[in-house]
């Protein structure tokens, strides 16, 4: 492959599993409350506006990146799909992040793109108005343009406001909810009421704004979990998002939320019990939301479905999973959680099977029992 030339832009540590092949703007810096106690992305980094001319910057590169790349297709006299191929070849060699993050939006179409950080809401709406119409002026191809927010900065947003980024171009909002408990929202340190949750998140529904809101299975513990599921599905029933996405706690040491689980101030659920929360979660919900289980954290990845269609569906896949039998649950879950199983349908699969039950053997010692904790440190090698 030709040389590339050396340029760069600006590209944030995290987005959504759903934005994996988005072009990736940076807006703002770091996190504007970064005090939640289950999470790390952020610390210590302090939050930083980006100037709105730094940022117009960046999209500039990107589109000069892309008139590369598009450039290098021309040169090898690449067929109908040259962009495609091109961009293919610049992702198995990229010179930097920005030419692979340009390179896989481009290898996956070039219609999306994410505002990163963590909550690019919180600028003011005519800046944030400004950047998002310069970048679809800059790629008219982009029909997608989705951010962080949080539900208190929604709130904060007049009906105007809202609709003013919507006109831009805003097309979804992903924003944590991680429970509706206000207990538990307090014990996180989340910054916001599930009152306040239930105004942001309508405001941005009734603004047209699509909302992906994600609730974090296992936040509420052994003994919250309950009020945690009960509480969460009240919200979202409000809110009526147009996404649920689930994730399954997972905790590092650098989470203020290990410490309380090692000095005993919290109690860590098992999966099993995580399981019967979220099966609690779904028997309350009673809305027209997607919901989405696309992380590997999530022991049952194939509860996913539309309401109110598919909620029996995704019940049966709890309850089949709670039929089986004690060893074909252990089974599962160390293959779920050492990246061999993908769905219940896996446990079929003799080769799989046998596999998991010589992992179990090894890490057990032969007696066929496994302390929860390895099972909370099979999960940190996914976040």
């Amino acid at each position: 492959m030709e040389e590339l030339k050396t340029l760069s832009f600006e590209v944030g540590p995290y987005r959504p599993p759903s934005e994996a092949f988005s072009l990736l703007i940076r807006v703002t810096r770091n996190c504007s409350w970064n005090r939640c106690h289950f999470c790390h992305l952020y610390k210590p980094n302090k939050f930083e506006y980006r100037p709105v001319a730094d940022i117009k910057r960046d999209i500039d590169t990107a589109r000069l990146i892309r008139d590369e790349i598009t450039e290098m297709a021309r040169h090898w006299g690449l067929g109908s799909n040259g962009i495609t191929e091109a961009a293919g070849r610049v992702l198995s060699q990229p010179p930097n992040e920005a030419y692979y993050n340009v390179a896989g939006w481009l290898y996956a179409g070039g219609a999306t793109a994410f505002l990163q950080d963590s909550n690019t809401l919180i600028m003011r709406t005519g800046e944030l108005v400004e950047v998002i119409k310069y970048l679809k002026e800059t790629f008219p191809g982009i029909n997608r343009v989705t951010s962080y927010g949080r539900s208190d900065t929604a709130d904060k947003k007049t009906p105007q406001e809202l609709n003013e980024l919507r006109q831009a171009g805003l097309s979804r909002l992903h924003i944590g909810l991680e429970t509706g408990y206000d207990p538990l929202l307090k014990f996180i340190d989340k910054g916001v009421t599930a009152a306040k949750q239930i105004s942001g998140g309508r405001k941005v529904v009734d603004a047209g704004i699509s909302l992906c809101e994600y609730v974090i299975l296992g936040l509420g513990g052994k003994k919250m979990w309950r009020e945690h599921a009960t509480e969460t599905a009240r919200v979202l029933n409000e809110i009526n998002p147009d996404f649920i996405r689930v994730r399954t706690l997972t905790l590092t040491e650098s989470m203020p939320l290990y410490a309380a689980a090692e000095s005993g101030t919290f109690s860590r659920a098992t999966d099993e019990e995580i399981i019967e929360e979220e099966k609690r979660l779904l028997e309350n919900l009673n809305c027209t939301a997607n919901f989405v289980s696309d992380h590997i954290t999530n022991l049952l990845g194939e509860v996913e479905g539309k309401f109110p269609r598919d909620k029996g569906k995704m019940l049966a896949v709890i309850d089949r999973y709670q039929a089986l039998s004690p060893e074909e649950r252990l089974n599962f879950r160390v293959g779920r959680r050492a990246g061999i199983y993908t769905c219940l349908d896996d446990l079929s699969q003799s080769g799989k099977h046998e596999t998991v039950a010589q992992i179990i053997g090894r890490i057990s010692d032969g007696t066929g029992q496994i302390d929860e904790n390895v099972f909370y440190a099979m999960m940190t090698r996914f976040i």
